[in-house]
This record gives C-alpha cells, structure tokens and sequence, in this order.
C-alpha cells in the first residue's frame, strides 16, 4: 500500500498528523501535507486508512 498526497488539494487542516505523526506532518512553508512515510506497514496501515478518511479537502489516497 502506498499513500498519495495532493498538495494542491490539501488545505493544511492538519487532521492527518494528529491521526498519525509517524506518517505525516506539515510544511513550514504553507502548512500542506507531507508524507514521511508512504509506504505504511503493521498498525500503520490503519492510521493511514483513518487519515484518508477524515481528511477534509480529499487529499490523502491510498494506492493497493
């Protein structure tokens, strides 16, 4: 499983890095999301299922 981040979608809600820290975090810069590790393995792979759903722009996907 892979995650895909949009940028252009994301509007810096910050919903994926309170779901999983360890996945995500945001930029300095414009607070967009970014992807530390989008190849999620073990209990990881729900956190990321979680993030994708609540996300509120639609930016996160998840690739099988």
């Amino acid at each position: 499983m892979k995650i895909i981040a949009d940028t252009g979608k994301c509007v810096g809600a910050g919903q994926c890095v309170l779901t999983e820290p360890a996945l995500f975090d945001q930029s300095e810069d414009d607070g967009t999301v970014i992807v530390l590790d989008d190849q999620p393995e073990g209990e990881l792979i729900e956190k990321a299922r979680e993030a994708v759903h609540i996300c509120p722009s639609q930016a996160l996907s998840l690739q099988e």
